[in-house]
């Protein structure tokens, strides 16, 4: 077979360079030189295609790669668009001039060619099948609900005549990471909201020389409500998620399914005791929120109204009754029973894998908070009713 004339290469700067020549009159070799890696500047696909299309047909193509200095994935990439389009114009590849580590990629590569309809197709889906899809998946989350709260009742229920099942440890356990180590972010977030509600109180009671009346605001929207409030979201984003995810974890790792094959019920052995936990922490909490939130509005009282000490807190005395502080004690309670439910009720709903873990523990906090938004909502209307 005689060679044809080699056609000037293709390409410029310091990148990888293609050049072409006629073993014979249907044979097309490519020869590679230079770099051909992804940082370089290379020929395009076209600069084939046009070698293709002139001159005689061609029926098959041969590489040449003896002045291949350098190649990554980018090399490897440009061989299978040739490889592509040869197939397309029924040209036969030889790849015989490639490196044999080029072979073995390209043979990996289109060892396995995509499966029919393997691709994600984008379908475009009714509205009123969405809107159906959308009631079935609410109404059996409902009915999940629904059948949680009820193994919870059955578990408490137990609980009361002494047959729950549950380590009296775990219990201990929980309560102190639900109180004790709970102090100093409820300290802080509190006595920053006391801080804010006596800074915005006192802009509008200095216009009547009634600053004094700080201490009011203070103390009845933080011990009715306010501290409650307060300490359930902070619960909800520290503790509720930790349960989330700790039971999460279990379900993921078929730890509660060995409870289950023991004969041991996940709902007293690891719901019960954190429930208890939460119920009897939050109204500790609320209090301590109640005092640190005064604490921050009698900060402000005196340092920048230049009220008197003892005169901010015998005001203090006269607004904040009995029946404030058990309102809040109240919301408390509900609270810490709502934040320990919705933890472990989406533990409980888990999948098996990490990124559920997470979604599960996301999906706590939401509950959490926004079932706290409505309780306080529903609480709130029914004391005015009562007149509480």
């Amino acid at each position: 077979m005689n060679p044809s004339a080699v056609t000037a290469p293709t390409g410029s700067g310091g990148g990888g360079r293609l050049s072409f020549s006629r073993s014979s009159q249907d044979t097309l070799q490519i020869a590679f030189t230079g770099g051909w890696k992804i940082t370089e500047s290379l020929p395009s696909l076209s600069d084939v295609q046009r070698e293709l299309e002139s001159g005689s047909p061609v029926r098959s193509i041969s590489f040449d790669t003896t002045g291949l200095t350098a190649w990554d994935s980018a090399y490897l990439t440009f061989l299978l668009q040739i490889i592509e389009e040869s197939t397309q114009k029924q040209i036969q590849v030889s790849q015989d001039g490639l490196p044999e580590g080029v072979r073995r990629l390209l043979d990996l590569a289109t060892a396995v060619p995509e499966r029919k309809g393997a691709a994600k197709q984008e379908k475009h889906t009714p509205f009123m099948e969405r809107l159906g899809t959308t009631s079935v998946r609410l109404w059996n989350s409902n009915l999940e609900v629904f059948e949680f709260l009820g193994e919870t009742t059955v578990a408490f229920l137990k609980l009361l005549v002494g047959r729950a099942r549950f380590r009296p440890r775990d219990l201990w356990v929980t309560i102190q990471e639900c109180g004790l180590e709970a102090l100093p972010i409820v300290s802080l977030i509190s006595a920053l909201v006391g801080l804010i509600f006596a800074f915005v109180g006192a802009i509008q009671l200095k216009m009547f020389g009634a600053q004094i009346y700080v201490a009011s605001l203070v103390g009845i929207a933080m011990t009715r409500i306010m501290g409650a409030v307060m300490t359930g979201i902070i619960m909800a984003g520290r503790t509720g998620a930790s349960f989330a995810a700790q039971i999460g974890t279990m379900q993921a790792n078929e730890e509660i399914d060995a409870l289950k094959t023991l004969g041991i019920s996940p709902m007293e052995f690891l719901v019960l005791p954190r429930m208890l936990s939460l119920m009897l922490m939050m109204p500790l909490l609320g209090l301590y929120s109640d005092f640190m939130g005064i604490l921050g509005g009698m900060l402000i009282g005196v340092t920048v109204l230049d009220l008197n000490p003892m005169d901010y807190y015998n005001k203090t005395i006269e607004a904040v009754t009995l029946t404030h502080i058990w309102v809040g004690l109240f919301h408390s309670a509900v609270f810490g029973v709502i934040v320990s439910l919705a933890g472990c009720l989406r533990g409980m709903q888990c999948e098996r894998s990490a990124a559920a873990v997470g979604n599960a523990t996301t999906s706590a906090v939401v509950t959490s908070i926004v079932s706290i938004v409505v309780a306080t909502s529903i609480i709130t209307v029914v004391c005015q009713i009562l007149d509480i």
